[in-house]
């Protein structure tokens, strides 16, 4: 990336402001990334330099809390918008590296420059806008990358039951929404951050022109947990499980 001209101030704000908002979005989010991190720090114990991967990074809340617990490590935060990125860039620093690329697009793992095998993946709240095929080979492309014995680590919304439990699906999901109402402490939400992040003078320029279709197109999918598996199997991942849970929102890890 090119360095940055904004503020410390500015992105501060607004990456504060993401964080926020994305609570809306995430059951127990601040959990769910603590467990993601557990499970990469028991990962990388004792290996010099690790390297992780966040996918769908936004500015960088999951990428800057394993940066903090992995010292040593060389984390990417990857996501297809440059203004998230700059305002990562410009609030963590050099704790990250950043990439811009659109997951699953042709040739997306190229814009990353991986000089080595990665030791982890992390994604948190971005996989479940791949449609099938595009989620079939973008995990089919990570277990290539990772090291024998590294792992993928997706925490994200995933239906805990098949077509033959549609309740049980339907619970998972009240059972979150229920616990996500007690805790939002925010009325922001993803429309009203981009709108007014469009109306600030020092962002303003940077999404000028910038219509509807600035983000990639989400085909997304409705894979229960079991799909999930499947799909990961078929990459090649040799153990695959949830290790954290709540409603709909898992933490499921996949074992190269």
């Amino acid at each position: 990336m090119e360095m940055s001209t904004m503020t410390a101030l500015t992105a501060a704000r607004w990456v504060e402001r993401w964080e926020s908002q994305q609570q809306r979005y995430a059951v127990d989010r601040e959990e769910r990334f603590t467990v993601i991190a557990d499970v990469v720090e028991q990962v990388t114990a004792g290996r010099a330099a690790p390297l992780v991967l966040d996918l769908g990074s936004g500015p960088g809340a999951l990428a800057s809390r394993l940066a903090a617990r992995l010292p040593d490590a060389e984390v990417l935060a990857v996501d297809a918008d440059p203004l998230l990125l700059e305002l990562g860039s410009s609030h963590y620093g050099p704790a990250l590296r950043y990439a811009e690329a659109v997951i699953g697009k042709p040739g997306w793992l190229d814009a990353l420059a991986l000089d080595r095998p990665v030791d982890a993946v992390v994604s948190a709240t971005a996989l479940h806008y791949l449609g099938e095929s595009t989620l079939r080979q973008v995990y089919r492309e990570l277990a290539e990358r990772l090291r024998p014995g590294g792992v993928l680590v997706n925490g994200d919304h995933i239906r805990p039951a098949g077509p033959d439990a549609p309740r049980i699906a339907e619970l998972a999901l009240h059972v979150g929404e229920r616990h996500s109402e007690r805790y939002l402490d925010t009325t922001e939400d993803w429309e009203s951050w981009w709108s007014e992040a469009a109306a600030d003078p020092e962002l303003a320029p940077r999404l000028a022109g910038c219509g509807p279709d600035r983000h990639p197109h989400c085909e997304g999918n409705d894979l229960t947990l079991s799909g999930h598996i499947t799909l990961l199997r078929e990459a090649g991942f040799t153990q695959i499980g949830t290790v954290w849970q709540f409603g709909h929102s898992h933490v499921v890890v996949a074992v190269r």
